[in-house]
């Protein structure tokens, strides 16, 4: 038994109430964000088109970003240094990044730590075309 309490005690505005809710939980939860919002103190918006995002990130030692998600992306590591990306499956990996480094890689969501002593500076270009 799930509760005494039925539908039918409900009216019918608390009833769709209560759906709209569920529904825009649901759209909320399942929709991507991206890492100019999720961390706007470490990602600077420098440019947006119809096909591209362009980030710059800044994760000084120490510091974390949030969870957020990458559209298939190369990334120009104008200074590297150590980093923990924490995967959306919760697996962690360390590496190291020389300056100069560029990777791509496909749409994503992790999160970044900067476990080393140096500033940490990325030049990111998001694709809008292929998700």
């Amino acid at each position: 038994m799930v509760n005494s309490m039925s539908f039918t005690n409900l009216s019918l505005k608390a009833v769709l109430g209560i759906a709209l809710l569920f529904c825009g939980l649901h759209a909320w939860a399942g929709a991507p964000v991206y890492a100019h919002q999720a961390s706007p103190d470490q990602y600077t918006l420098l440019t947006e088109n119809e096909e591209v995002l362009v980030l710059e990130m800044l994760l000084q030692p120490g510091q974390a970003d949030i969870k957020h998600s990458h559209r298939n992306e190369t990334v120009y590591f104008e200074k590297g240094g150590t980093l923990r990306i924490t995967l959306a499956t919760g697996e962690a990996v360390e590496v190291t990044v020389p300056d100069g480094h560029v990777m791509w890689h496909e749409a994503w969501t992790h999160q970044v730590t900067n476990i080393g002593e140096t500033v940490v500076k990325a030049i990111i270009v998001e694709s809008k075309l292929a998700k």
